[in-house]
């Protein structure tokens, strides 16, 4: 009997001995930092909690440039993440970098995974998409650009506060009414070239550059340096002079600058709505990005701006199963309507719009919907998108040209012409570096 239950004992024992089977683990780098990083880190709990196959493991890699940067050197040396970020202006960078990444598309019909790349907002899958249409990496923190006014800020100056101005032409009016009752800063931006010429581009449906503003080839070259950005850039220095505008820098430094009650409007991300609601103690609204009234077939669709996820090549097929049942879970109405409606950012799909205006959400948060109408317009090809090779430098020049404008060293023509010269010796570079 002694024998007969140490033997029990012992097969028991080795029942609970067995080797267990580890989750695949599927390694996604990013970009999003605070309270961004905290979504991230809990898409990834609940995706790990919802299944027992695979362990996805956020891991945070700094910003946009040097989680690209760390992702691409990576790949190098052999140790790629099964996911990396990547912000809207690597993506041509990362298409032309052969062999380093698989198509999104490509993977989830591999992998059996329902994928409707019409499901998309037009301007958010136009973007990320090949010539052939085929999705190349998921879409997932987009925004586009709005503007932010002060309500209070509005009454003040006369102005209605629900009727902020729709044209570039009512701006001025505006403009002059809040200077006049005391406004120090009416109006300011950030991001200034991804605003003030690049979705100012597409919003009036010209080319930023040739060959479909890059999509067409490599051998794209700027030319947003004709009358009618001249004439924009030339408004806005004037505008400068009238104590109209106040520059607040190349990035998001004008947001505080808005929240704090400083400047009265601001035309930026979408993305800031999250902040301002945070910060600001006055009352606010959110608007279309102003357009010119006398351009032809104006407005059309705003660019759009956030990250992308790719995946990267070399995996083995049980990582790709995983990656592909992850952007599935990510594909969810429920959970891009809750990120959409947490963070200001666009819901990416038609299904999670669709749920977030059931849901009453617009109707209790007016505007929020503005930056999601502005992406539903369908796109042209010259309001697709701007995908162009080394295109975080040609923003800096860019930068540099309109600083020239609003310190007065330059005229609005010369700037943009410098502009369009310097970045195109970029583009010739990158040509070079991408022959085939």
């Amino acid at each position: 009997m002694k024998l007969k239950a140490l033997s029990t004992v012992v097969m028991v024992a080795a029942l609970f001995t067995q080797p267990v089977h580890a989750a695949v683990e599927i390694q996604w780098w990013h970009s999003m930092e605070g309270a961004l990083g905290d979504r991230v880190n809990e898409m990834a709990r609940q995706f790990n909690a919802s299944q027992t196959e695979f362990k996805v493991v956020p891991v945070y890699k700094g910003n946009y440039a040097e989680s690209m940067a760390a992702g691409i050197a990576a790949f190098r040396g052999g140790n790629a993440p099964d996911i990396l970020q990547v912000f809207e202006v690597g993506t041509a960078t990362m298409m032309a970098a052969k062999g380093v990444i698989k198509p999104v598309e490509e993977l989830m019909k591999q992998n059996g995974e329902k994928f409707d790349r019409n499901s998309f907002l037009p301007a958010v899958a136009g973007y990320y998409a090949a010539n052939n249409g085929e999705l190349l990496s998921f879409p997932f923190n987009s925004s586009t650009t709005v503007m932010f006014y002060n309500k209070d800020a509005f009454a003040k100056a006369g102005l209605d506060a629900n009727k902020p101005p729709a044209t570039w032409q009512d701006m001025v009016g505006a403009m002059a009414k809040l200077k006049a009752s005391g406004s120090k800063c009416p109006y300011t931006t950030a991001w200034q070239a991804w605003v003030q010429l690049e979705s100012f581009s597409t919003l009036h449906n010209v080319p930023y550059a040739t060959e479909n503003n890059g999509f067409g080839g490599t051998g794209a070259r700027l030319v947003f340096n004709d009358a009618l950005r001249t004439r924009h850039i030339d408004n806005m220095a004037k505008w400068a002079q009238q104590g109209y505008y106040s520059y607040s820098g190349r990035k998001d430094e004008g947001n505080a600058r808005f929240f704090s009650g400083e400047c009265a409007m601001i035309t930026g991300s979408s993305a800031a709505y999250g902040n301002i609601k945070k910060n600001a103690t006055f009352h606010w609204g959110v608007a279309a990005l102003p357009y010119y009234s006398d351009v032809p077939g104006a407005p059309k669709n705003t660019i759009i701006g956030g990250a992308s996820l790719w995946v990267m090549s070399g995996k083995s097929k049980e990582e790709y199963k995983g990656v592909a049942k992850f952007l599935s879970f990510l594909s969810q109405p429920a959970l891009q309507a809750d990120w959409h409606q947490g963070t200001g950012y666009l819901p990416i799909t038609t299904a999670a719009y669709e749920l977030t205006k059931k849901s009453g959400f617009y109707d209790k948060n007016p505007g929020t919907d503005i930056a999601v109408k502005q992406m539903l317009v369908k796109t042209t090809v010259k309001s697709r998108g701007v995908r162009l090779g080394n295109m975080l430098q040609i923003r800096d020049v860019v930068d540099q040209e309109l600083e020239n404008v609003w310190s007065g060293k330059k005229s609005a023509k010369q700037a943009l012409d410098d502009a369009a010269s310097r970045g195109n010796e970029l583009l010739e570079r990158f040509q070079k570096a991408n022959k085939s």
